[in-house]
């Protein structure tokens, strides 16, 4: 997590709530953020695997795009297909530059009048700023001010049908304009866990009273970014910053999958987005070099920017994340190898003067739980 520590620090609508709850407060993207709460992280992980979690996600960015036709200029800006986007449907895409490498990473939804993007924190101005520059003046994109809370695990069906019968049966990657005890609401049915769980958008007047309306149920706790973190990296959900940047591209991150089919089957529609040559030209020919998931031969957490080397020494690839899997009880962590190595047993890393082996195995760590 890329904290900031020399600026004067935003807050969320969510404060001075998280102080009430004990939460313990650190610099994260220009925000003063909640990590962990007094259970502690490994508690707030567990909890949101058996159960269900709340986390405050408000200093992601909220953009909404309006305009005719305006499905068509933001697909030139993504690999993915937007033009057959339905309503109140939603896909994760990413920015890419013109060489091919990722700006941000985003989720994108079709609401009846607009398209409603949710960015990265730390990425969001420059998103923001870049979407006014592609966009010409004929289109309108405004920042949401509003607070976005994430429900996480088993249980959130549960807990969030209890306040919105309809909420249950939402399909995954889909979104809802409803209320919540007369509270007016955008719920997606969509996370950053691996588990099934919803994202809500709601007024900063009233995210406070929707918070403590949702922690009634005893099944919820709160949870900060540490349980957030350990989370999405059991499920190989992909950090910008980390496992993503303006040098990495879809195809070596190991996303096929957000590449348009058009673009994908023979015979192919050509792709015009920002970087499309090189990004085409992996997908027939392969990358230099792919992300990996891997098990170290240690109780001891490899992090990231850990070199990943073979027996002879030689360097091989780096470590982009890394930590504790809870739920599996070991260490886990993902990188990029040079991918002339994707077929070798021989991975290692060094620590503390220590050479400990890697086992590559497939990404997630934990299956994913998404509602189907």
């Amino acid at each position: 997590m890329n904290n900031t520590k020399s600026q004067i620090l935003l807050k969320t609508p969510l404060h001075s709530l998280h102080l009430e709850l004990g939460a313990r407060l650190v610099p994260f993207a220009g925000y003063e953020m909640p990590v962990q709460y007094s259970a502690g992280i490994r508690k707030e992980h567990e909890h949101t695997r058996k159960s269900a979690s709340l986390f405050d996600i408000s200093h992601m960015g909220q953009i909404k795009l309006y305009g005719n036709d305006i499905e068509s200029v933001l697909e030139q800006l993504v690999p993915g297909e937007i033009k057959d986007l339905q309503e109140y449907r939603q896909r994760y895409t990413v920015f890419t530059n013109e060489s091919g490498g990722i700006l941000d990473d985003l989720m994108v939804t079709k609401l009846p009048d607009c398209f409603f993007l949710v960015v990265n924190a730390a990425c969001k101005q420059a998103d923001f700023d870049y979407l006014r520059e592609k966009f010409s003046s004929k289109y309108d994109i405004n920042w949401i001010n509003a607070a976005l809370i994430a429900v996480q695990g088993p249980l959130a069906p549960q807990v969030m049908a209890k306040l919105q019968p309809e909420l249950a049966q939402m399909p995954f990657l889909s979104a809802i304009q409803t209320s919540i005890e007369g509270i007016s609401c955008l719920i997606h049915r969509c996370g950053y866990t691996g588990e099934d769980g919803y994202e809500i958008s709601v007024s900063n007047e009233e995210a406070q009273t929707l918070t403590k309306i949702l922690l009634r149920d005893e099944s919820l706790e709160p949870a900060g970014l540490g349980a957030r973190d350990s989370l999405r990296l059991e499920a190989g959900l992909c950090l910008y910053g980390h496992d993503l940047d303006h040098t990495t591209t879809p195809v070596e991150a190991d996303l096929n999958w957000i590449i348009a089919r058009k673009y994908r089957l023979k015979p192919q529609i050509e792709a015009s987005f920002p970087g499309a040559k090189t990004i085409m030209s992996q997908l027939d020919s392969g990358p230099n070099r792919i992300r990996r998931g891997f098990l170290p031969e240690s109780r001891i957490p490899v992090r990231e920017e850990t070199l990943i080397i073979n027996s002879e020494g030689r360097k091989i690839g780096i470590i982009t994340s890394g930590g504790y899997g809870q739920s599996i009880g070991k260490p886990v962590c993902m990188g990029y190898i040079d991918t002339k190595y994707d077929d070798s047993d021989d991975y290692n890393v060094e620590i503390r003067n220590q050479k400990i082996s890697l086992t590559k195995v497939a990404l997630p760590f934990v299956n994913h739980r998404y509602y189907k």
